[in-house]
């Protein structure tokens, strides 16, 4: 089942792409069909602004940035007396790891490309498949996700 389900992420989200939806909704939708249907799908509009490492600004990868946000669905905390270390250390594991598998967490870094190209889309597509596949897979590892 684990293999299923990170091929299904990185399906899922690279279907998300390819039908217009960017970077960041594509994770969002991706893994609220896998593992948070009780999400209300409507809040995809939510994540919209990150697209293009915020907005086209080239800052963090805007799939990056919705993958922290599903690990903390998973980690993060609901009171102010929680403890907020469980998180922290999940987010700085994953940013780590997207680093070392893509070689930089910035748009501007991993896409040279100029934005809504060809070739940018393509890389992006790539980007998106892959984090979905990544962030699957750390979710399992660390036994967040069945």
């Amino acid at each position: 089942m684990s293999q299923e389900l990170i091929s299904a992420a990185r399906n899922k989200a690279g279907d998300y792409f390819r039908q217009g939806y960017n970077c960041s909704e594509s994770i969002f939708l991706a893994f609220r069909d896998l593992v948070a249907p009780e999400l209300d799908a409507g809040l995809v509009k939510m994540f919209t602004g990150f697209g293009g490492g915020l907005g086209h600004a080239g800052c963090m990868c805007g799939a990056l940035s919705v993958a922290e946000m599903i690990i903390s669905l998973f980690t993060g905390r609901t009171s102010n007396q929680e403890d907020r270390e469980v998180s922290y250390q999940a987010a700085r594991e994953y940013h780590d790891l997207f680093n070392e598998r893509f070689g930089g967490t910035c748009c501007r870094a991993l896409n040279p490309h100029s934005f809504d190209t060809p070739e940018h889309l393509k890389n992006c597509l790539k980007i998106t498949g892959n984090t979905g596949k990544l962030l699957m897979e750390y979710l399992i590892q660390k036994g967040l996700v069945a």
